[in-house]
C-alpha cells in the first residue's frame, strides 16, 4: 500500500489552490514566513487572497485557528507514514523506504518547519508543537531497533535526526534544495543501513 506524500504544502501546492480553506492556509504561511507571525493581520491575509475579512472569517475565527490547522493537514502525511511503518517487517528495504519516504514529508512541510524555527513562542503558546513531538517519538521508535547494541541504535538516531536538521538548519544554503535533499537522505540511509546490516551480523 503506497502512502500519498502530496497533501502537504510544497508537495502539491498547485492543488492545494483549488479549496477556499486550503488557499487561506498558504497564502496566512507566506505573510508568516515574510513578515513574522505576530507582524501579520487577518486583515492582509484576506488582501493577498483578494477577499473580504468576512470571507476569511467564515473559515477561521483567527490566526490561531489558521495555525493549528495547518499543523495538523500538513503533517497528516507523516501520520500516514506512521501507521504505514508500524505495518512494515523489519527488513533493511522497508527500513530504507520509511527514510526516503519521511524525507519526502519532511521536503513537502519544509514551509511549516522554518515557521516553528522563526516563530518558537507560538508554536509553544498554541501547543502545536505537542503534535510534532509525539510524531518525532513515534517516528524515533520505527527508527530505533531496541535489539541493537548501543552503537547501531546511535546511528539509527543520527539518521533520523540528520533528516529533521536539513529541514530546520540546512534551508539557508545555497546548495540547489532537491540536491541538498538528496545529499542527506543519501547519509541518513547509509547510516540505517549500516546499523541494520551490524545487526544481523551479529545474530548470525
Amino acid at each position: 500500500m503506497d502512502v500519498a506524500m502530496d497533501g502537504a504544502l510544497g508537495g502539491n501546492s498547485r492543488g492545494r489552490r483549488g479549496n477556499t480553506r486550503q488557499r487561506i492556509q498558504d497564502t496566512a504561511l507566506e505573510l508568516f514566513a515574510e513578515q513574522g507571525y505576530e507582524k501579520t493581520s487577518l486583515r492582509e491575509i484576506a488582501e493577498r487572497l483578494g477577499v473580504t475579512k468576512a470571507a476569511l472569517y467564515y473559515h477561521f475565527k483567527s490566526k490561531e485557528e489558521i495555525v493549528v490547522s495547518l499543523f495538523r493537514d500538513l503533517t497528516q502525511p507523516i501520520e500516514d507514514l506512521i501507521e504505514w511503518g508500524r505495518r512494515q517487517p523489519h527488513e533493511l528495504a522497508a527500513k530504507q523506504e520509511i527514510v526516503r519516504r519521511y524525507s519526502q514529508a519532511l521536503a513537502d512541510t519544509e514551509q511549516l518547519h522554518r515557521f516553528m524555527q522563526e516563530n518558537q513562542a507560538t508554536v509553544r503558546e498554541l501547543r502545536v508543537g505537542d503534535i510534532v513531538r509525539d510524531q518525532t517519538r513515534r517516528l524515533h521508535e520505527m527508527f530505533i531497533s531496541p535489539d541493537s547494541d548501543l552503537v547501531d541504535q546511535v546511528r539509527c538516531a543520527s539518521a533520523f535526526f540528520t533528516l529533521q536538521a536539513s529541514a530546520f538548519v540546512m534551508h539557508a544554503s545555497e546548495c540547489d534544495p532537491e540536491e541538498r535533499r538528496a545529499a542527506v537522505l543519501q547519509v541518513a540511509v547509509d547510516m540505517i543501513t549500516q546499523a541494520y546490516q551490524d545487526e544481523h551480523r551479529q545474530d548470525g
